[in-house]
């Protein structure tokens, strides 16, 4: 049990040690050599690891003293407690230990890491994680908005922040989460509807691309592969007896490095292969033979992996997606003289067109989220619902086709519609 100690009286003691007492028969009290210099009143206790541990008050707060130890000894009770110290370590500090401690794989945590450098390290990352509190991370969040930067990628990087706090108070280091005060409010990705590129933007593109590098239409825009999928495809994948691609490898960088990755997610896939699709491979493949490149397996140390690519740069190298944006796509965008959109014209725009097209064609959701590899098809339906013709389009289109003649001209009866009182009047 603590207690509270006295630093300006003590009790009176005469020479032979005994208490000196009062003509009341109570102890009397004198002044220490301390008196009238610092705190007056120190608590002492021993915290859970056994340590001594104290905290002073100034003279007159005696009752905060003794409404401290309370609160430190209920908190040792109840097993709340939380060292002092604990929270003294910056947030940098933590975050970082954090980081290495998370089973992300290399280019997520590589992703993440950028993020805390750039956007959370400059504004906070001094602090002591157990000083900040909802102000702070307000001040933070109006320091992202007014740099202009993306609702996705400050509603992203504030879940890694309010995932570090959250493991703070794991680690009890602090009590509470400032993220989720009621005062804090969550980022939201911008509310932007993807806008499909037209057939003629597409063919444009795929015009001005040069000759080496013209496959990537057909297997984005024809497949629906994403742009590192593309990269690390091989021949091998090609099942031309079941005319599907089996989508099972990425390019990516970790650490710098240029490793082979299972697709997002881990998530491999089949995605149905069409028959102009094989042909734009087999023709291009007789003009550019696959090379074989060797590449670690998932991280910069893993095992090596030998892969006979479709695709790689003029030196025989695995693409690197930085470069192939800044020298490739980019200047055929830009040779092709088509109307640019920010943040919707990069290569992902393929994959993009390619959900256009299925949906049109009346494919459902739920396929197109496993052919485009989405793990749960409600994202598929969120992103691309805009996309799903409306019941009033397909009225249209059904009345159309009856008008045009499309319908089998014996398909009804009039005769037989007046008799059962399904034609006029009904």
């Amino acid at each position: 049990m603590g207690h509270i100690q006295d630093r300006w009286w003590r009790p009176k003691s005469d020479e032979s040690g005994k208490p000196v007492l009062d003509g009341k028969g109570k102890p009397l009290r004198e002044k220490t050599e301390l008196h009238g210099v610092g705190m007056r009143y120190k608590v002492r206790y021993v915290d859970p690891s056994g340590q001594e541990r104290s905290k002073s008050f100034p003279d007159k707060q005696r009752g905060a003293a003794e409404a401290f130890l309370l609160k430190v000894e209920n908190e040792k009770r109840t097993g709340t407690y939380l060292d002092p110290e604990a929270g003294r370590v910056s947030f940098r500090v933590y975050a970082d230990a954090w980081l290495q401690d998370q089973a992300f794989d290399g280019s997520t945590r590589n992703a993440v890491e950028r993020r805390l450098k750039k956007l959370v390290y400059p504004y906070i990352g001094d602090r002591e994680i157990g000083s900040i509190l909802p102000t702070h991370i307000r001040a933070w969040l109006r320091a992202l908005q007014q740099k202009k930067l993306a609702g996705g990628t400050r509603a992203v990087t504030f879940v890694h922040v309010s995932a570090i706090f959250n493991a703070a108070i794991d680690d009890k280091k602090i009590g509470e989460n400032p993220c989720k005060a009621k005062s804090v409010s969550r980022p939201q990705p911008d509310k932007r509807k993807i806008v499909p590129w037209s057939a003629g933007k597409l063919a444009a593109v795929r015009l001005a691309l040069t000759a080496k590098y013209k496959i990537v239409v057909p297997l984005a825009a024809g497949c629906g592969l994403r742009q590192g999928e593309v990269f690390g495809l091989s021949m091998d994948d090609v099942d031309r007896d079941e005319k599907v691609l089996h989508v099972v490898r990425q390019v990516r960088v970790v650490d710098n490095v240029q490793v082979f990755a299972p697709p997002k997610g881990g998530k491999e896939r089949d995605v149905p292969l069409p028959d102009s699709v094989l042909r734009d491979l087999d023709a291009y493949v007789e003009e550019f033979p696959p090379v074989e490149v060797t590449l670690p397996w998932k991280e910069p140390d893993g095992e090596p992996e030998t892969v006979s690519l479709i695709l790689v740069n003029k030196d025989g190298n695995p693409i690197r997606r930085d470069g192939f944006n800044q020298y490739v796509w980019t200047p055929a965008l830009d040779r092709a003289k088509v109307t640019r959109v920010p943040q919707q014209d990069g290569m992902h725009a393929l994959r993009h067109f390619y959900a256009s097209v299925l949906l049109d064609a009346g494919e459902s959701i739920r396929a197109l989220a496993e052919w485009l590899g989405h793990s749960d098809p409600a994202f598929t339906m969120r992103v691309y619902t805009h996309l799903l013709p409306s019941s009033s389009d397909r009225t249209r289109k059904a009345v159309d086709r009856v008008l045009a003649g499309e319908v089998d001209e014996h398909e009804h009866d009039p005769q037989t519609d007046d008799a059962d009182g399904s034609a006029d009047g009904l």
